[in-house]
């Protein structure tokens, strides 16, 4: 596999030390296309939680290599890595007592100096996340008032105004309601549309992965498959992919039927 896209995982092996090595995944590959929004999707307990994880050197791979923009993850300094990544977990933020704004804030702490303040240029630059998600009438209200739905968008404001050219999001669209969700990956595919930003998620919501991605990892049993929806669905790899649970997939309208 040659090391293209803006995320390169080659023979990579993910789980847990903890008395010993728990594999929950080996021996995958797969090539992350930059500038692109890249939906995660398989059945529960496969690795997908553990894959984004690892990916953002939140915990360490047992083995293999993860290559990102080029590089080796490895060779990343904390401050180096917090200013090419963004991460956005799937917990509900436990933050309370901050405003919206200064939670966007956040986002600059890779780039302030000992003080921790920010300049000028860090508020514009908050401004400017504040604006692209659409939250500034939301901006100046503590954040434990706020919706589900709400909350997710000044995350994602956050990772905008660190400025990275990847972000990385953990189910963003669990806890939601269904016209949240919608909401929020029309958000993301927007944001990669006019940004270029690389941007891979893992989800539950398969339809809407299917209607929004521009390109689909699935990932089942220690493999990876990327591709865009015609490709994967060309090579029959989408009518196999839930086969086994009764689920099949219609390749002329492009859904799975129950």
């Amino acid at each position: 596999m040659t090391d293209t896209g803006a995320i390169l995982i080659a023979d990579l092996t993910i789980g847990y030390r903890r008395r010993g090595a728990k594999v929950v995944a080996a021996g995958l590959n797969a090539s992350i296309p930059e500038g692109e929004l890249t939906c995660l999707v398989g059945r529960n307990g496969v690795g997908k939680s553990t894959l984004l994880r690892t990916l953002s050197a939140l915990q360490p791979p047992l083995d293999g290599r993860i290559v990102l923009q080029g590089r080796p993850l490895g060779d990343y300094s904390v401050g180096e890595l917090s200013r090419t990544v963004g991460v956005v977990l799937t917990e509900r933020t436990v933050l309370t007592n901050l405003t919206a704004r200064e939670i966007v804030g956040f986002g600059r702490n890779p780039y302030l100096g000992f003080w921790g303040r920010l300049s000028r240029g860090d508020h514009a630059i908050v401004d400017e996340a504040v604006t692209m998600v659409g939250i500034g009438p939301l901006a100046d209200r503590m954040i434990q008032t706020l919706s589900d739905g709400e909350r997710q968008k000044v995350m994602i404001a956050r990772a905008l105004a660190q400025q990275t050219p990847v972000i990385l999001l953990d189910e963003p669209t669990a806890f939601l309601d269904f016209p949240s969700k919608v909401e929020t990956m029309h958000l993301l595919r927007r944001l990669v549309r006019e940004t270029g930003k690389t941007i891979f998620l893992s989800t539950h919501d398969i339809e809407l992965a299917l209607q929004m991605a521009g390109r689909l990892c699935l990932m089942r049993e220690n493999e990876l498959l990327v591709g865009t929806l015609e490709s994967l669905s060309t090579d029959g790899t989408m009518q196999g992919f839930f086969s086994d649970r009764g689920i099949t997939f219609d390749p002329e309208r492009r859904t799975y039927l129950m």
